[in-house]
C-alpha cells in the first residue's frame, strides 16, 4: 500500500521560500506519476504542479510558474516542491499525491489520483 507523507510547510513572510518534501513507503515510486497540490479556505483543491514518473516532464499552474519547482529522487522515494517568492494567496494546505498513468505528460487534475498524503499547512504572511 503506497503511503505518502508531506513535511517542510510553515510560516513564511511574503517573497520567501520554502521547501516541501513527500516521502513514498510501501511501494517503488519510478512507476508514479507525482503531483502537488493545494487547499485554501473554502476554495476547492487545485493542482499546483506535476512530474512524471521518469521526470522526464513537469507541468505548473499558471499561478506558480517561474516561482515553483518540482523534483523527485527515486532513489529516495522523495519528492519536492521547492516555493520561492511566495505570496500571501500562496497559502493554504499543501498535498502530495501519487497515480500510475502510461500516458504523455503529467495531469493537474486532482480527481485522477488516488493516493494521497495528509498535506502541510504553508502560511504566508507577514
Amino acid at each position: 500500500q503506497l503511503q505518502l507523507v508531506e513535511s517542510g510547510g510553515g510560516l513564511v513572510q511574503p517573497g520567501g521560500s520554502l521547501r516541501l518534501s513527500c516521502a513514498a513507503s510501501g511501494v517503488i515510486l519510478d512507476y508514479y506519476d507525482i503531483g502537488w497540490f493545494r487547499q485554501a479556505p473554502g476554495k476547492e483543491r487545485e493542482g499546483v504542479s506535476c512530474i512524471k514518473s521518469s521526470g522526464s516532464t513537469t507541468n505548473y499552474a499558471d499561478s506558480v510558474k517561474g516561482r515553483f519547482t518540482i523534483s523527485r529522487d527515486n532513489a529516495k522515494n522523495r519528492m519536492y516542491l521547492q516555493m520561492n517568492s511566495l505570496k500571501p494567496e500562496d497559502t493554504a494546505i499543501y498535498y502530495c499525491a501519487a497515480m500510475r498513468w502510461f500516458g504523455s505528460g503529467c495531469r493537474l487534475g486532482p480527481e485522477v489520483y488516488p493516493y494521497w498524503g495528509q498535506g502541510t499547512q504553508v502560511t504566508v504572511s507577514s
